[in-house]
């Protein structure tokens, strides 16, 4: 099973050196997911994490610094749902779906999806599950749920199991991450 770190939106002293860690320890990628940012703010992040990783970092935000940085994928999302011209070609692509009939709606365009809140969220208060086992269950029967799908909002490592018997290609963590 595949595991993704997001970023806090907030700046953290040791996020960097977390992030580092937390790929050395067989995290696939690290989602950098700040929006409120600034691309200087997501330069230094970057300029902070060893070269190396970069290619497993994911930016939700500032895609034009993937000209600069030899990052591997953009997340589209509310704020910017569109793949911008001029970026370098080969960057994954990945989005968030909050419904099973959006993960069917997207997922083809995608090399990945996030569908949240599977779990109470650990990191956003009053975010429940949206999903009933029962549900997740008939959308891995159907197909729905499978290698490109993630799980997301809840995620921790006591669950993975059971995530990976829902059917999901991966998971998504947040708050249990960092």
């Amino acid at each position: 099973m595949r595991l993704i770190a997001i970023t806090s939106p907030d700046f953290r002293e040791t996020e960097t050196a977390r992030a580092g860690q937390l790929l050395g320890s067989g995290f696939w990628r690290i989602h950098l997911r700040k929006p409120e940012a600034t691309a200087e703010e997501l330069r230094q992040w970057l300029d902070a994490l060893p070269a190396a990783l970069h290619p497993r970092v994911v930016l939700h935000d500032h895609y034009e610094l993937a000209r600069e940085y030899a990052v591997g994928g953009i997340h589209l999302n509310r704020r910017h749902p569109e793949v911008p011209a001029g970026l370098p070609t080969g960057l994954t692509l990945s989005c968030s779906c909050h419904s099973l009939r959006e993960v069917r709606e997207k997922v083809d365009g995608m090399d990945y999806v996030f569908l949240s809140p599977i779990y109470d969220s650990i990191s956003k208060q009053g975010y429940r599950a949206a999903f009933t086992r029962q549900q997740l269950e008939e959308a891995r029967r159907e197909g729905v749920l499978g290698e490109k799908v993630f799980a997301l909002g809840g995620v921790t490592p006591d669950r993975l199991d059971e995530i990976g018997r829902l059917g999901f290609g991966g998971a998504a963590m947040l708050g249990a991450a960092w």
